[in-house]
């Protein structure tokens, strides 16, 4: 008899602890419908795909779920092909703050930085 073992599936995403943390403090003051962050790319800007967090109110039976310490990270089942191998962080300067991603499947980015081509 053949013993079998299921490892663990990697996160479609990997979340610095910066990232964490940012999420962390917005389910901190979400809404009270919401049951966690999701990220997604929806068709937007010169190259195509941009990359959007927003609050989410229900599971959506393919998207990843990854648990934080700080809330639930959901992403977008639609977009997780787009985003495989990805690194997510949360950059703060004097000037601007904001979610920064490194992913390495994507093959050009617009002039602004707002979108991606894969």
């Amino acid at each position: 008899m053949t013993d079998t073992k299921t490892r663990a599936k990697p996160a479609a995403i990997i979340l610095t602890p910066a990232a964490e943390q940012r999420i962390a403090n917005l389910m901190a003051k979400a809404p009270e419908d919401a049951i966690g962050v999701k990220l997604s790319t929806p068709r937007r800007g010169c190259s195509g795909l941009a990359y959007s967090v927003d609050y989410v109110t229900e599971e959506v039976k393919f998207d990843e779920k990854i648990e934080t310490p700080g809330g639930i990270f959901y992403v977008d089942g639609a977009s997780v092909l787009y985003l495989i191998g990805s690194t997510m962080d949360w950059q703060e300067d004097d000037f601007t703050a904001g979610f920064v991603f490194n992913n390495p499947n994507a093959t050009g980015a617009c002039g602004c930085g707002e979108s991606f081509t894969v």
